[in-house]
């Protein structure tokens, strides 16, 4: 069984992640990891049937998400 990994801040985050990872990350389960991954505007790169998330995009697609209100 893998050792489920636990993200305290973003220098912690390797730097391509794995579904799993972002999953971590954001603190939601794999199902919805792997639905938010497939979804339009997520930065993502397909080898194969693998799904890999460059760090950098991932973080930038992250604060673009904030909603503020005012």
């Amino acid at each position: 069984m893998q050792e489920k990994m636990l993200y305290t801040n973003e220098k912690d985050l390797p730097l391509c992640l794995k579904v799993s990872d972002v999953a971590a990350a954001m603190g939601v389960g794999s199902v919805t990891a792997y639905q938010l991954v497939k979804s339009e505007g997520f930065p993502r790169i397909t080898i194969g049937k693998r799904i890999v998330i460059p760090k950098d995009a991932f973080l930038n697609w992250l604060h673009k998400q904030v909603q503020t209100t005012t």
